[in-house]
């Protein structure tokens, strides 16, 4: 039986060391990290017209039909980035009404939803290395979908919109090749 005491140090202990965790995590430049829906988005329509915006978060549909909507726009993205951006979007829109209404290419990028870049940040590495336990790890929706059954996932404040937002993140921009990864994430 520990002492009130040691108790304290060591929850302390415990206590620095998340700290610590969390303020590296902050400082790590993420850029090697595939961009999200809330980045994409905002790039591909950052000259558009407020009608055309207004249409896009507005709207409701798969992800499939998503990449059919957003061809015409989508020179300069890669296949994943297309992919990605359509699956944001079959998740994540429409936006609420009050939210579209005022939807404009300034505006997107604090208007839209955590994508899963975002999401994962926000989550994942405070508890486990992020590289083990997300950027390298190969899985389908469902299987991303599946980690979230475990006892200590079960606990992760997300909404249902964000764990499918994760999931389809994940199962098209996960495994990360290892030589992406910055060498201090690589445990």
């Amino acid at each position: 039986m520990r002492t009130p005491r040691k108790a304290g140090r060591a929850e302390l202990v415990v206590l620095v060391l998340l700290v610590s965790m969390v303020a590296a995590f902050a400082q790590t430049d993420h850029s090697f990290m595939p961009k999200g829906g809330n980045v994409l988005l905002p790039q591909m329509f950052a000259k558009a017209p407020d009608a055309d915006v207004h249409a896009v978060v507005s709207a409701k549909h798969t992800a499939a039909e998503w990449q059919d909507v957003l061809r015409p726009r989508s020179e300069g993205l890669s296949d994943q980035e297309q992919r990605t951006l359509a699956a944001y979007l079959a998740t994540n829109m429409p936006l609420p009404t009050d939210t579209a209404a005022h939807a404009n290419a300034a505006s997107l990028s604090t208007i839209l939803p955590p994508d899963g870049d975002e999401l994962a940040w926000n989550h994942c590495g405070s508890c486990h290395s992020l590289f083990t336990g997300y950027l390298g790890q190969s899985r389908d929706v469902t299987g991303w979908h599946n980690i979230f059954l475990s006892p200590f996932h079960r606990g992760i404040k997300m909404t249902e919109q964000e764990r499918d937002t994760f999931a389809g993140y994940a199962a098209i921009n996960m495994p990360l090749p290892r030589e992406k990864v910055p060498e201090d994430l690589r445990f």
